[in-house]
């Protein structure tokens, strides 16, 4: 039999339990009777659940959370507004097994699930655990939605990831010298993310040099960095859950005009999407202030992935800065600004800060000299 544990309070000031109440509301709205939680990010948004193996099962009723024996000391520690039973099975199927012994509301209850995380074969193993008692509902991205706009911890969280990334770019340009390995100054820096209380990068740091500087995920390689051109730094930390995400773009040895040009327009292609940011304001038209500028230095075709993102508990999330994205920013949505173009076989540039939307615009966190560094 599953064990039960009690829930404690609160912690880091989230209000989960508030959370949790906000989804329930939504379930009638949304033609659901129940909804399963099982995308660990939204878990750990909603109960503050931080370990691998867990799934929300929500309720008008009530909210459960199941995990395994691995977690319950954490589940006990961690967990706020929902009550936590330890099951010897996978936690989703726990989940439906509990489900599928109570009663619904209707002849055939709807169960909401995640339709980007759930697999088939997972989709499978749910209904016939359910066996046609329980209807299983792709949902729309409830979570997501209200994971759009932060609250004032969560501002606060990446605001620290922020300053902390900060710290990590002047390891960079200490480290990148002709010679030296794209990995080696990724180390350095990643090295310094964990002695200053990061808990793991954000996403696989970037260094790409000389040519690679075109290569828009250029991930740090054994390549050597050459005596003359650009590097692109990108990279981010993970602090209480909470990721950063930063690029800045030097210059090894003497610019060439061009090099210097092309650097200039995507510096100013960055302010300019930056000064669109403001609350009703569309993602596609930030995006399209920045591909303005690069249209007016006929490097449009260059310029080959979105504006930027949201960030949270993900490093990428909603909402996306692009084309055709009609969603209206909001004060509290935390976005990334990166406008970059690219020169296949020659040089790269891509320049990229985190901003709050504001009551009245934006405030880009940590601002700090864009110009453009020669080492």
């Amino acid at each position: 039999m599953p064990v039960a544990c009690s829930a404690p309070a609160t912690l880091l000031g989230m209000d989960h339990p508030g959370r949790l109440r906000g989804l329930q509301a939504a379930l009638d709205k949304n033609k659901l009777d129940s909804f399963l939680i099982t995308h660990l990010p939204n878990v750990r948004y909603l109960c503050g659940f931080t370990g691998s193996a867990g799934a929300l099962l929500i309720r008008d009723k009530g909210v459960t959370f199941f995990t395994d024996g691995r977690y319950i000391a954490q589940a006990r520690e961690e967990v706020a507004g929902a009550h936590v039973v330890i099951a010897r099975k996978a936690p989703a199927v726990a989940a439906a097994e509990f489900l599928a012994e109570s009663r619904a509301r209707r002849p055939i209850g709807r169960l909401g699930i995640e339709p980007h995380v759930v697999t088939v074969g997972q989709r499978e193993q749910l209904d016939g655990i359910l066996k046609g008692k329980w209807k299983l509902v792709s949902a729309p991205p409830l979570v997501e939605r209200a994971r759009m706009v932060k609250d004032a911890d969560e501002i606060r969280l990446i605001r620290q990831a922020v300053e902390l990334v900060a710290g990590l770019f002047r390891i960079a340009r200490a480290k990148v010298r002709p010679g030296t390995k794209e990995v080696e100054v990724a180390a350095a820096m990643e090295h310094e993310a964990r002695r200053s209380g990061a808990e793991g990068m954000s996403f696989s740091t970037i260094i790409a040099a000389g040519k690679r500087s075109a290569v828009v995920h250029g991930r740090a390689s054994g390549a050597r960095i050459p005596g003359r051109g650009f590097v692109v730094c990108d990279f981010g930390v993970i602090l209480a859950g909470y990721c950063s995400d930063r690029t800045r773009t030097v210059h090894v040895g003497r610019a060439s005009g061009d090099a210097q040009a092309l650097y200039q327009a995507v510096l100013e292609a960055q302010g300019a999407a930056i000064a669109r940011v403001g609350p009703g304001v569309s993602a596609e038209h930030v995006d399209a202030a920045a591909r303005k500028v690069l249209r007016k230095h006929r490097l449009a075709r260059c310029f080959t992935h979105s504006t930027g993102h949201g960030l949270g508990l993900e490093i990428h999330e909603a909402p996306r800065l692009a084309a055709g994205q009609k969603q209206q920013l909001e004060p509290g949505m935390v976005i990334t600004i990166e406008p970059g173009a690219y020169i296949p076989g020659k040089q790269g540039v891509r320049i990229e800060d985190v901003v709050v939307v504001t009551g009245n615009g934006c405030e880009v966190l940590t601002p700090t000299d864009k110009e453009l560094i020669i080492i």
